[in-house]
């Protein structure tokens, strides 16, 4: 069974490597700036003792006065996962850096937040809607979406 990963002991790292880029430390979740998003996920991905080649999931979650994007990584080579959750302030012009050059697989994940949420990834090659049709009014998973 895969482990979480101490958090705080790796905040305290990243302190060190990216001052300002961690906003908060959990138990299993770390809260990072959008502004640094690439360079933590980078780390968190290319720095052998952490090795968190393999990302899992990407979604989106509503909170009203914010968004928030949640990843969830794991090292297949050291049996470890962490959170990681970058916020979107406001309602309007959503947008963190897409993870697509790191991992492949975030390209449909990304998308389908920004059909379903309107957040947008800046950097990603295809940025289109993949389930709603091009002139589909709103966002369908929003808390404020009226049909």
């Amino acid at each position: 069974m895969t482990q979480p990963y101490p958090v705080k002991d790796l905040a305290t790292t990243l302190a060190e490597q990216f001052p300002g880029a961690a906003e908060a430390a959990g138990d299993n979740c770390l809260l990072v700036r959008a502004a640094s998003l690439l360079k933590v996920m980078a780390y968190l991905k290319g720095t052998a003792e952490l090795d968190f080649a393999y990302l899992n999931y990407i979604t989106a979650v509503d909170y009203y006065s914010y968004f928030e994007v949640v990843y969830q990584l794991t090292s297949l080579t050291h049996n470890h996962t962490i959170v990681v959750k970058t916020r979107c302030p406001g309602r309007n012009n959503l947008s963190v850096p897409s993870v697509t050059g790191m991992w492949q697989g975030a390209d449909y994940q990304e998308r389908e937040i920004y059909d379903l949420m309107g957040i947008g990834f800046k950097g990603h090659p295809n940025l289109k809607r993949l389930f709603l049709w091009d002139g589909f009014p709103g966002h369908p998973l929003r808390k404020d979406f009226q049909p």
